[in-house]
């Protein structure tokens, strides 16, 4: 694709790199068909091509962004379906990064949507603040029909919709190693994960125990600033990588570390990126690179060792991958294998490329479309007739649980069921 943005423009990092990405472009159409937005919807600026478009008239301008422009990139789910169709190879992650932080600069938004961005940002990540705000969540749920008559209040009904009713007490599971260790990993805490999913962390690390892995905690680690970094609030997603990178350095330097472990793909994706993020950090360009090679998905780790003694359970399991593994880590055949060799018959349903509408905190911010899809993918995933869901993402598993009457629950959560922990919580139900 032609592109015309002066040398000015291109002396900037940024935009020189969005600039590639753009004439990489070949306007071949082969993403349409992956992006869930232009399935549904059909307009073109609904998908990726579209997108950039705006994106390249947008950056190249150095125009105030219009709402329409805001509107349909706001629409994108970031779900990468669109890099793994590609033919070109057009990064259009960074891309998309670019444009939201060009948005969130230079654009102000109606009241309510500020409000309900700025509350998002400043409580998901914090776990304490989280677990807070679900408690009073449950005191708003009953107002949710009455609110969501408002369209400038539907986010926060969203919102209160997903809260769980009932919260699940957090409980470290403390390590225990054989004679002989393997080695050291660090396993990310997380944010959101602990508080509505306490039982995978515990699942992940008594797995990576058996397979004799010493699991550490890294003071000073939180969230991995994927929340803020697709709502386009770039400092404070550098602000957060910054700190996870010290954190895990320190471990590093401290007897060292043979991977970062993620058990929220969605997390994983931009961990994996840090690297990027901080290019331009002298401080913290190598340490970044060093950490993003580390970063590994649980199931991409534990696919290198043989699992130990496998207790069959003969139950058939349905595969949801979500798109920050399969599309973001190109992570699609690790958990396959996995759940296969410990005994469960997988299945994977029709259109398992596209998104379920999660996608970070999308299914609050564009409820209509998230739900339109988590409903197309419930579906597609019922006709399965599987005894149990499976995936790899606390997003995707909130927002199928909330349609189907299969129980959720995560990869490892079956794994480590498989080598003779517990079976899963959703499972007991």
């Amino acid at each position: 694709m032609q592109t015309h943005f002066t040398a000015a423009q291109l002396a900037e990092a940024r935009t020189a790199t969005s600039e590639a990405v753009i004439r990489k472009c070949v306007r071949c159409g082969f993403c349409t068909a992956t992006c869930p937005t232009y399935v549904l919807l059909g307009d073109e600026r609904d998908s990726p091509r579209g997108r950039i478009y705006l994106i390249k008239d947008m950056l190249e301008r150095q125009r105030k962004p219009s709402s329409e422009t805001v509107k349909h990139v706001d629409r994108c789910l970031s779900c990468l379906a669109c890099m793994t169709t590609c033919p070109s190879g057009v990064h259009y992650m960074h891309l998309v990064d670019h444009a939201r932080a060009y948005i969130e600069r230079n654009y102000k938004r109606p009241w309510s949507e500020r409000l309900i961005r700025r509350l998002l940002a400043e409580i998901l990540p914090f776990p304490r603040r989280f677990r807070a705000a679900l408690r009073m969540a449950r005191l708003g749920r009953p107002l949710v029909p009455f609110i969501a008559r408002f369209q400038s209040l539907k986010p926060l009904a969203s919102m209160l919709a997903l809260a769980p009713r009932h919260m699940k007490r957090s409980a470290e599971t403390r390590t225990t190693l054989p004679d002989s260790a393997r080695g050291r990993v660090a396993l990310l805490r997380g944010c959101v994960e602990p508080v509505l999913q306490p039982e995978i962390q515990q699942a992940a690390i008594r797995v990576l125990n058996r397979v004799g892995f010493e699991v550490l905690r890294a003071p000073g680690e939180a969230c991995c600033g994927a929340l803020v970094h697709h709502m386009g609030r770039e400092a404070d997603a550098l602000v957060a990588a910054k700190r996870n990178v010290d954190a895990w350095t320190r471990l590093i330097d401290d007897g060292g570390l043979d991977a970062v472990i993620i058990t929220a793909s969605g997390c994983g994706t931009t961990i994996k990126d840090y690297a990027f993020m901080l290019r331009e950090d002298a401080g913290y360009r190598e340490k970044a690179a060093r950490i993003s090679r580390l970063a590994m998905d649980i199931s991409e780790f534990l696919a290198r060792y043989e699992l130990p003694k496998l207790q069959m359970h003969e139950i058939t399991v349905a595969y949801h991958s979500a798109c920050s593994l399969q599309h973001g880590q190109k992570v699609t055949d690790a958990p396959l294998r996995l759940l296969t060799a410990a005994g469960y018959d997988v299945r994977t349903p029709r259109e398992s490329h596209l998104c379920c509408g999660s996608a970070g905190v999308y299914n609050i911010l564009q409820a209509d479309i998230a739900n339109r899809l988590g409903d197309r993918k419930a579906w597609h995933l019922a006709a399965l007739g599987a005894d149990v869901i499976a995936t790899g993402n606390i997003g995707c598993a909130t927002q199928i649980a909330a349609r189907a009457d299969t129980p959720v629950v995560h990869t490892i959560e079956l794994l480590d069921w498989a080598t003779g922990g517990p079976k899963p919580t959703a499972m007991e139900q």
